[in-house]
């Protein structure tokens, strides 16, 4: 009887083992498929300032690396949106990288404009290299700095504003800089989010990225799991009354603000429930 009991322990410690390898292999897998497969995110909105649907693809915070997603993967997915304009939001590599990832979002810029779409980008805190912007502009993008175009896009027009603020100062203040045009659809591209000041300007539609929607998010639409600005964990769960920019849409008076959670895995692939994504947004006439 005492043999038997010796023969089962080491059995039962082979079982627990084989256990905690699946365990781990199972972690390693969500990790992976959170932090290395591109999410497409479509959505869309209203307004009766286009007379014709507007399709948009929105690019962000790439953060280029040697081991990240694909040129080819997010080139794909931009093609097979068939959007009628990308706008591209900045941090596509980070500060201080050598060139080798530099040339990673210069050449995916250059991959969407062959591809025959108009490419409008403004940049983040990171990819502020001029060698960089010049390259950009090489490619055929527009790269807007305090820049603004107008441009038809199936018969509407969207007047396209673009800002490369580092960081906003007190006095911080776009009305100084652009005036809305109440005869076009206004879009903003802004890579931080600044919900007051874009609140009190205006515009129907303002895109950001930089967030990085927190990196790692609760499941069922419970928020992140840490708010870098307010320095809060389960700020949503645990802080309704503040506003938390994570990612998504946040109405404002007139229009609302969009934030891209982006590509990238920066500063590290702790991504949960977030994966990285392009969106493509519908922009359709109300009514």
């Amino acid at each position: 009887m005492a043999e038997k009991k010796q023969n089962k322990a080491p059995a039962r410690k082979a079982e627990k083992k084989s256990r905690l390898w699946l365990w781990i292999l199972i972690f390693l897998g969500v990790w992976w498929f959170s932090n290395y497969t591109l999410k497409i995110t479509e959505t869309e909105l209203e307004t009766t300032k286009v007379s014709s649907p507007v399709r948009i693809a929105v690019i962000s915070d790439l953060h280029a690396t040697k081991h990240g997603i694909k040129n080819s993967t997010i080139v794909q997915s931009v093609t097979d949106a068939s959007p009628d304009i990308v706008f591209i939001l900045g941090d596509m590599y980070t500060r201080k990288s050598e060139w080798d990832l530099i040339q990673k979002p210069i050449d995916l810029t250059a991959d969407i404009v062959s591809a025959g779409y108009q490419v409008y980008c403004v940049t983040g805190e990171h990819d502020t290299d001029e060698r960089y912007v010049s390259e950009l502009q090489k490619a055929g993008a527009h790269v807007l700095s305090y820049d603004e175009e107008t441009v038809d896009v199936n018969g509407s027009r969207l007047h396209i504003m673009g800002i490369d603020n580092v960081y906003y100062s007190p006095t911080f203040d776009l009305s100084t800089a652009f005036a809305l045009d109440e005869s076009s659809y206004n879009i903003l591209l802004a890579h931080i989010p600044n919900y007051d000041k874009f609140a009190d300007f205006r515009a129907d539609l303002t895109l950001c990225g930089d967030t990085h929607g927190e990196m790692a998010q609760l499941p069922f639409g419970a928020g992140p799991l840490y708010c870098s600005e307010k320095k809060q964990w389960f700020p949503k769960l645990l802080h309704k009354e503040q506003k938390i920019y994570d990612k998504g849409f946040f109405d404002y008076e007139g229009g609302t603000m969009f934030i891209t959670s982006g590509i990238g895995v920066y500063p590290a692939p702790v991504r949960f429930c977030n994966r990285p994504e392009v969106v493509i947004m519908d922009i359709r006439p109300k009514g």
